[in-house]
């Protein structure tokens, strides 16, 4: 839920651990303000948190969404203030707004709430917001549950399959992960995860330090702070063996370069955890709290993304309200090195160029895509974009004019951006727009691969159902929309998210239902990367989103 914005945002995934840890909080009940009965309160705080607060907060003082206090006060130049806030909307524009959504700007909530929860969810957000607890070593610790023991991990495959061509895939609703063998198309395993997986991260080839058996492991981080390790070697049935919570609403996670330790940010309690990768122990946690580049003091000051630099023994985390770049140094735990790079607000997602030096990543409402350095530990450039860069995984490919590139899609509006990312080989091209392509409309996810002559991007956020469903294929060459590709017209259906297979041959696109039915109904639409042909579909699947193919993930392949 985001009100009154001038663009697109889902918010619609929270995790549900936080929401029943606030079980103990009492409703406002301030003199002429609106209220809820108990029943009311408590139901109106889950869906808040499950729905609005990804964009809001949770202490509602916005981020990629507007702020949601109840009342706000700002002092102009000439010494008046204004007023403003959802106490100044009132319950009828606010219901209006919830159910409807606003022009050019969010999502609307009718099929997804109830005319009551709408009510009452507009009383609600009139209401103070409760602030959550915080999140102890010793809390998390307590979570931690160990299904099977290191030491009887399998030396080698159990299921004599290609590991390396298995398929990873988001069932964001029904809190699972389905393993999928990318050679014969069977759906292996639904894995129970946390709630509403966000991104799942497996250990990568590293230049400092080779991890062992590169992409085995993977490591999934739910919004309700639970992450999970998942082990591909495995018979599908034994391929959960461990988890732990970090936090009560998180979004990443990443796992360092020698293969040791993995690393989860929340959202709440602002902070990052450090975990043994093998045993799944927290050993450490470091809050994000602090000023940011307009030097003001940010209380919930997120952690939206976390990456492993591919020639470093470092992490990026990204604190999503401060505007900064955290390089986070793993060698020494006891003695935690952080260097706090900035940039603009608000960090969201990102990718490396494909030397692995170069970290790009999307300060949506800047309407920037800001690049770091990550062997001096600097800001190398931003570049201006369109409205809300969102790259999702991105994408790296050669362009005949500009040489080395990289691209994004943007919620605010239609438009794939190309910049150059070559500073040694083409220094007058770096960081600079090379060209914009003008799409049907915005969207979520850029995707290609080496060995393919197409970029792929969707538009899922385009509020016209029949452009949701179709995706569009762009020539690297030049740059020009070479077909669009209808994936679905199945009411309630969107199109979101690619993938490639190992060798870049097909394409495989989710057909993912914004319904909350837990049926089974969602589809992978796979594509022959050529032709651009459909050639299958995996069907079973529960609202299926994003795809993670074992092989280009552990090889940095984007």
């Amino acid at each position: 839920m985001s009100l009154g914005i001038s663009y697109k945002k889902t918010g619609r995934a929270f995790g549900v651990g936080l929401a029943m840890l606030l079980g103990s909080v009492a409703a406002p009940t301030l003199a002429e303000e609106p209220t809820l009965n108990k029943d009311a309160f408590e139901s109106s705080k889950q869906l808040y948190f499950e729905r609005c607060a990804g964009c809001h907060g949770v202490l509602r003082k916005g981020a990629t969404g507007k702020s949601l206090e109840p009342l706000v006060e700002t002092k102009n130049a000439d010494g008046t203030v204004t007023e403003s806030g959802t106490l100044k909307l009132g319950q009828e524009r606010l219901e209006k707004i919830i159910a409807w959504g606003t022009e050019g700007g969010m999502n609307n909530f009718s099929d997804v709430m109830s005319e009551d929860e709408i009510s009452n969810m507009a009383t609600y957000i009139q209401m103070e917001p409760p602030k959550p607890p915080e999140m102890s070593l010793e809390q998390m610790m307590a979570t931690r549950k160990v299904y099977v023991e290191p030491e009887d991990y399998p030396s080698e495959p159990l299921h004599g399959r290609n590991w390396e061509n298995f398929f990873v895939v988001i069932e964001r609703d029904v809190g699972k992960v389905a393993v999928i063998d990318g050679d014969t198309k069977e759906v292996l395993a639904h894995i129970p995860t946390g709630y509403a997986v966000h991104v799942l991260k497996a250990s990568e080839h590293h230049k400092l330090e080779e991890p062992e058996n590169p992409g085995r492991f993977w490591y999934t981080m739910g919004r309700d702070g639970k992450m999970t390790k998942i082990d591909l070697w495995q018979n599908p049935e034994n391929m959960l063996v461990a988890e732990v919570t970090i936090g009560y609403d998180a979004r990443d996670v990443a796992v360092s370069g020698d293969g040791k330790y993995v690393i989860g940010g929340a959202y709440w309690p602002p902070h990052f955890a450090i975990v043994d990768a093998e045993t799944m122990e927290p050993k450490k946690v470091v809050s994000t709290r602090g000023y940011n580049v307009d030097g003001d003091y940010v209380e919930e000051a997120r952690v939206a993304a976390i990456y492993t630099t591919p020639n470093e023994p470092t992490w990026i985390v990204a604190v999503k309200e401060l505007g900064q770049l955290w390089q986070v140094d793993y060698s020494d735990l006891d003695n935690l090195r952080i260097d706090k790079i900035d940039s603009a607000k608000f960090l969201h997602d990102g990718f490396f160029d494909p030397t692995g030096r170069y970290f790009q990543i999307a300060a949506n409402a800047s309407n920037k895509m800001v690049v770091v350095d990550t062997e001096t530990h600097k800001l190398e450039a931003m570049i201006d974009t369109a409205p809300l860069p969102h790259p999702g995984p991105g994408a790296n490919w050669d362009d005949p004019n500009c040489g080395p590139v990289a691209g994004t899609t943007h919620l605010g509006e239609g438009t794939v951006t190309v910049w150059g990312n070559d500073p040694e080989g083409r220094p007058d091209d770096a960081w600079k727009v090379c060209y914009e392509v003008e799409t049907d409309g915005p969207g979520l996810f850029i995707r290609t691969h080496p060995e393919s002559d197409y970029i792929w991007a969707d538009q899922t956020k385009h509020p016209e159902p029949e452009v949701q469903q179709s995706v569009q294929v762009i020539d690297k060459a030049t740059g020009e929309i070479v077909k669009t590709i209808q994936i679905t017209e199945e009411e309630g259906n969107v199109a979101v998210h690619f993938e490639f297979n190992q060798d870049g041959s097909e394409v495989w696109v989710s057909k993912w239902n914004r319904s909350t039915s837990k049926e089974a109904n969602g589809e992978i639409v796979i594509y022959d990367a050529k032709t651009l042909e459909e050639i299958g579909r995996v069907k079973g699947l529960f609202a299926p989103t994003g795809k993670f193919n074992v092989y280009n993930r552990s090889n940095h392949v984007t």
